[in-house]
């Protein structure tokens, strides 16, 4: 079909689909005028025919909604296409929806583009709220992500770290001057996928020899890619997911861009699944299996419940889930450490006083390390992995606020607003760890939920603040850090999409401290 063709079909679609509306509308309001009295709405910007207020989401959408929160109030509703929706600004109403209302608000809409990401909606973040959904939180809490199993990873996590250490160090070797320019994302997110590979698929890396010192691992880069992809298209204000004109045209080639990275990940995940099935064929009695191999053990028992598309979504969140939210927050951390030299150089002693020049800092370490914790707090207040959290929809009526919320709302809670609200935090946009110090943030009644809140939090929470402490402690202690060409700072522009990236991947000038060389000579 040729390009004026589109247009003239979509033109058309919206003249009618605006005349049904606004008739529908009408009729809708006479019936419910003689049935019931109104309810009270949370208050709402003016609408336009068929978008709706799609045409209000800017980029970042958690931004564009703190500016019409501003306005509106901390309860506000929109109309996303057909698609009716309320967003929560405020800490107070956050907890009411997921605490008096956690039930009603347990469930995920279907956006088109989820459910081909998502294995047809199969994955534990974004399936329905119901029995499938128990079975595999119950899975991930109890057999993937229980505390027993995080204290077992955490000694492959700190030889994978170790490896990234090693990789760099010998990279700024071989720099003129000592110190190395690194694209800090890669790094990080090779580092956090070698260590899921090795936990749940006990596989590693087909790194060789000859591209040992490379920045990332082709796994890595195959994973990456597809993320790169999804992360966008997730984003509550893809319009993709609203307007089914955009679907049927598929004008601007959104489904098949998602079908192809969906077939590069899934193609990663089989050859992960088939080779530890096989090694549990040779060796059935196995007893300290891989995360894939406790799911193939369940299959065995119970088929029909882990069937091998469950146990691909399962994989497929664990390895999104804690790539993405360990090397999006360390980046975000580096990127603040580099603005604020003086709270670098403060971790930095608090690391030489308690862990000494003489070893790496391992996992026992970490929790000793209270400004390092304080540090990772502030950067999860500053930039949370996702600044809306994942959408939830509501089951039935409720009150949000004072405000009547219809059942099949979909509740979009802006996190990022909430952890940057004046009212609750001095000073909010500036980057202060020590606001954290001696029990501060919590203990002081501050609120935050950098990982969800009831119900549907994120059940990895646990394992990636051990990740995180891991990774960013070994940055900071092995090596000195600088803005890229001597610059003043650096620029700290959002990126958009579900997760909350860099607009820019972070680049910094790597070099080894003077005190850490022998220990990183001898890795």
């Amino acid at each position: 079909m040729e390009p004026a063709a589109y247009v003239a079909a979509i033109l058309s679609f919206l003249f009618l689909f605006s005349l049904h509306r606004l008739l529908g509308s009408d009729r809708h309001r006479k019936i419910n005028g003689k049935n019931k009295e109104m309810q009270r709405l949370p208050p709402s910007p003016p609408a336009i025919p068929v978008l709706g207020h799609l045409h209000l989401l800017g980029k970042p959408i958690h931004a564009a909604l703190a500016r019409l929160a501003e306005r509106y109030g901390p309860v506000f509703s929109l109309r996303l296409g057909s698609r009716e929706t309320v967003v929560v600004s405020s800490a107070a109403h956050a907890r009411e929806c997921f605490t008096e209302h956690d039930v009603c608000f347990a469930n995920r809409p279907r956006f088109p583009s989820l459910l081909l990401i998502s294995f047809g909606g199969a994955t534990l973040p974004m399936c329905g709220y119901g029995s499938y959904w128990r079975n595999l939180r119950r899975v991930a809490t109890v057999q993937l992500l229980s505390a027993h199993r995080v204290s077992c990873m955490l000694p492959v996590i700190s030889v994978e770290v170790r490896a990234m250490a090693r990789r760099m160090f010998r990279s700024a070797a071989a720099a003129p001057g000592g110190a190395a320019r690194v694209e800090l994302k890669r790094r990080l997110f090779e580092v956090s996928l070698s260590a899921l590979m090795e936990v749940i698929a006990r596989t590693k890396t087909s790194r060789t020899e000859a591209d040992a010192d490379t920045d990332i691992s082709p796994e890595a880069q195959e994973f990456m890619k597809a993320l790169d992809v999804f992360i966008p298209l997730l984003s509550a204000s893809n319009k993709w997911d609203y307007l089914p004109v955009l679907r049927w045209f598929d004008v601007f080639g959104v489904r098949s861009k998602i079908l192809a990275a969906v077939t590069a990940r899934d193609a990663f995940l089989r050859r992960l699944i088939d080779a530890e099935r096989r090694r549990l064929d040779d060796d059935e009695s196995e007893k300290n299996k891989s995360m894939i191999g406790v799911l193939l053990s369940l299959q065995k028992s119970e088929p029909e419940v882990y069937t091998d598309t469950t146990i691909m979504a399962l994989c497929s969140s664990m390895f999104s889930g804690g790539a993405e939210t360990t090397s999006t927050t360390a980046e975000w951390a580096m990127s603040l450490l580099l603005n604020h030299p003086e709270a670098l150089k403060k971790a930095q002693a608090e690391i030489d006083a308690c862990v000494g020049p003489s070893r790496l800092l391992n996992a026992d370490d970490v929790p000793r390390l209270g400004y390092l914790q304080c540090i990772i707090s502030e950067t999860l207040r500053l930039y949370p992995v996702v600044p809306t959290l994942i959408p939830h929809e509501s089951t039935a009526d409720c009150a949000v606020g004072g405000h009547h919320v219809p059942a099949g709302t979909m509740l979009l809670v802006n996190v990022y607003a909430i952890h940057r609200d004046p009212g609750m935090w001095a000073d909010p946009a500036a980057f202060r760890p020590e606001r954290f110090e001696a029990g501060g943030g919590a203990a002081d009644g501050l609120f935050m939920m950098p990982f969800g809140m009831g119900r549907r939090k994120c059940p990895g929470e646990a394992l990636a603040l051990r990740t995180l402490g891991l990774v960013l402690g070994t940055l900071i202690q092995c090596f000195d850090w600088g803005a890229v060409g001597g610059a003043a700072g650096v620029d700290m522009a959002e990126g958009v999409g579900i997760t909350l990236p860099r607009d820019v991947p972070l680049e910094a000038m790597c070099k080894p401290r003077q005190g850490m060389l022998r220990v990183l000579q001898e890795l």
